[in-house]
């Protein structure tokens, strides 16, 4: 399948070539990652709420365990279907569109060493660099593969902001990690992610407008589309300490685009199936509510601190949703149906 083909897959499908393996990890979409990175979104939510809110420290601990062993498990599955299904992977990451989503394996490398830095500094440190090394990377090699074949504007989905903009997840854990040269790795990263924000982010909007709609399936990827906005909030404040005009420019326009957003994601019952896909909304619910819950504890109000409080139950029970039905689908053998 070549880069500018015109097939355009669901996140986390497989196309027939792929679903004709033995192997029934074959199925396994590399986008499932994105739940990882939701759990670790969540974890931190919830490390941020202990601080700022007094709430029971077990529940950041139990989902920061529960985001490593998950991680752990797909990792071994994923591996699996790397060795049993060679080819499926291949046209995976050959597709235009099911290419960009490999950065959520990246991403969840960057996330986990903030969730870990409380148990095992030395490891997370370890982890960062090599989280850090393949988003940089990752990103390259995609903005090369942009630039030496011809696209087609068709193909300029939500999931096209994942391997550039990615590397606004650098900064996440770097800064807090204090590792020599970490802060200017932070800033390199924070420079790339938000430069490309701009004209991937038209692109993608330019699509939206004056294209035809988005397949059912890909109504969830668009919460992505809030990611840039919530991710650059959390490194910038990381970076400077602080919280200041251009910050608080990133947070307004991170709600403004989630409200704008969330009329399709309440409707996602209703215009198509569930499918793994769906995992898309976890990690932009997940990070808008970690600079939600930041952002209450800079402007120490009432309406900062309910809306915050509102994000960390909505992403709470929208991430609880999507675990157990996804593992109920799993434990019935619904993997093929839940990928299609």
């Amino acid at each position: 399948m070549t880069a500018n083909s015109t097939t355009m897959p669901a996140p986390g499908t497989q196309s027939t070539q792929n679903t004709q393996s033995s192997s029934p990890l074959s199925y396994l979409p590399v986008s499932l990652f994105g739940a990882i990175m939701g759990l670790c979104g969540l974890a931190l939510a919830w490390r941020i709420a202990t601080q700022h809110y007094g709430v029971p420290e077990w529940i950041s601990e139990a989902l920061s365990l529960l985001a490593v062993l998950a991680f752990s498990a797909l990792v071994v599955a994923y591996a699996i279907k790397w060795v049993c299904s060679p080819a499926a992977v291949r046209n995976e990451f050959q597709h235009p569109v099911a290419a960009n989503f490999f950065g959520t394996a990246i991403i969840s490398i960057l996330l986990l060493p903030a969730v870990i830095a409380p148990w095992l500094p030395h490891l997370a440190r370890v982890v960062w660099l090599i989280g850090a090394a393949l988003m940089i990377v990752f990103a390259w090699l995609i903005v090369n593969r942009w630039t030496s074949v011809r696209q087609q504007i068709a193909h300029a989905t939500p999931a096209w902001i994942i391997p550039p903009v990615g590397t606004l997840d650098i900064p996440i854990a770097g800064v807090q990690l204090q590792l020599p040269g970490s802060l200017e790795v932070s800033v390199f990263a924070l420079a790339v992610g938000l430069f490309f924000t701009v004209p991937v982010f038209t692109m993608i909007l330019s699509r939206l407008i004056f294209e035809e709609p988005l397949p059912p399936a890909f109504q969830p990827s668009l919460l992505i589309l809030v990611a840039p906005f919530a991710v650059g909030f959390s490194s910038y404040v990381n970076i400077t300490g602080h919280v200041d005009l251009f910050a608080s420019a990133l947070f307004y326009l991170a709600v403004f685009i989630f409200m704008v957003l969330l009329p399709k994601m309440l409707n996602l019952r209703i215009c198509c199936p569930f499918r793994v896909s769906w995992w898309a909304v976890s990690f932009p619910l997940a990070a808008l509510t970690i600079a939600s819950l930041r952002f209450a504890a800079y402007q120490q109000s009432v309406v900062a601190n309910a809306y915050a409080i509102t994000m960390l139950a909505l992403c709470t029970l929208v991430l609880g949703g999507l675990a157990v039905r996804t593992l109920t689908g799993i434990l019935r053998g619904e993997l093929k149906t839940l990928t299609l």
